[in-house]
C-alpha cells in the first residue's frame, strides 16, 4: 500500500497552483485544501462588515470567528463563508486588492494555519498556497514551487475570469495587478512567499496542465517508492 503524503504546492499568484492541485488530488484520491480561498473568505468577510482589510485587530477577530467550508463542485470547489457561498465572490478585484494585506496580518495567518494543519495531520492531503512548504507544512515530503511569467499567469486569469463571465477587468490591469502581488508577498514580514530549500522549483510558463500534472505526479511517486 502505498504511503500516504502531504503535498505542498507554493508559488505566486495566478500560476496555476489550485487548477493542478485539485487534479493531483483527485488523481491521488487525495484531499484538496485550498489555503487562498481560505484567506479570500477572510478578507471577503471583513470588506462585508465594512472593516478596514488594514485593520489587523479586527480582521483576526474575524478570521477566528468565521466558518470556512469546501464542497466539491462540477467545474470547480465550492467554498462557503458562514454556510452561504462565496466561489465567485472571493474572486472579484476588491477581494484581490486586499487579501494580500489579510493574508500578512500575523493572527489571522497563525489562525488559518492551525486549521489547515488539521486538515493535513493525517497525510493523503495536496495544499497550495505561497508558504506552505516553508511555513505551515515544512516537513511535507513533497514540495512543489510553481512559476510563470507575469504576462502568461495574467493571460490565463483573464481566460478564467472571461469563461465565469466576470469581464470587469482587462489583461493589462490583471498583470499590473499580479506584479504588484509578487511584489507584497514577497516582500511582507510575515511567512513571505519564498521557496523552500527542498522544494522542487517547476516553470509552468510553456507547459500545459495535463503536463505538469503528469511531473508533480511522477515526483509523488518516486517520493512513495522512497518511503515504502
Amino acid at each position: 500500500m502505498c504511503k500516504r503524503l502531504q503535498v505542498a504546492i507554493d508559488g505566486p499568484a495566478s500560476a496555476g497552483k489550485s487548477t493542478v492541485a485539485k487534479l493531483v488530488a483527485k488523481r491521488f484520491n487525495y484531499v484538496y485544501c485550498d489555503t487562498g480561498a481560505m484567506y479570500r473568505a477572510v478578507t471577503l468577510a471583513a470588506l462585508n462588515q465594512g472593516i478596514d482589510p488594514k485593520d489587523d485587530k479586527k480582521v483576526a477577530e474575524i478570521a477566528r470567528q468565521i466558518k470556512i467550508d469546501f464542497e466539491p463542485g462540477k467545474t470547480e470547489q465550492r467554498v462557503f463563508l458562514d454556510g452561504k457561498e462565496v466561489t465567485r465572490d472571493i474572486r472579484l478585484p476588491k477581494v484581490a486588492a486586499n487579501v494580500s494585506a489579510v493574508a500578512a496580518v500575523p493572527a489571522v495567518r497563525e489562525e488559518m494555519t492551525k486549521q489547515q494543519r488539521q486538515i493535513a495531520e493525517n497525510g493523503g492531503i495536496v495544499m497550495d498556497g505561497r508558504d506552505i512548504g516553508t511555513t505551515v507544512l515544512p516537513q511535507a515530503p513533497v514540495k512543489i514551487f510553481m512559476v510563470a511569467s507575469a504576462y502568461e499567469r495574467a493571460r490565463r486569469r483573464y481566460a478564467e475570469n472571461q469563461a465565469k463571465g466576470i469581464n470587469t477587468t482587462s489583461l493589462e490591469e490583471l498583470q499590473k495587478a499580479i506584479e504588484l502581488r509578487d511584489k507584497k508577498d514577497s516582500t511582507r514580514e510575515v511567512s513571505p512567499l519564498t521557496q523552500a530549500p527542498d522544494a522542487i522549483k517547476l516553470d509552468t510558463t510553456n507547459m500545459t496542465i495535463d503536463e505538469v500534472v503528469s511531473e508533480i505526479s511522477k515526483i509523488i511517486k518516486k517520493t512513495q517508492d522512497e518511503l515504502a
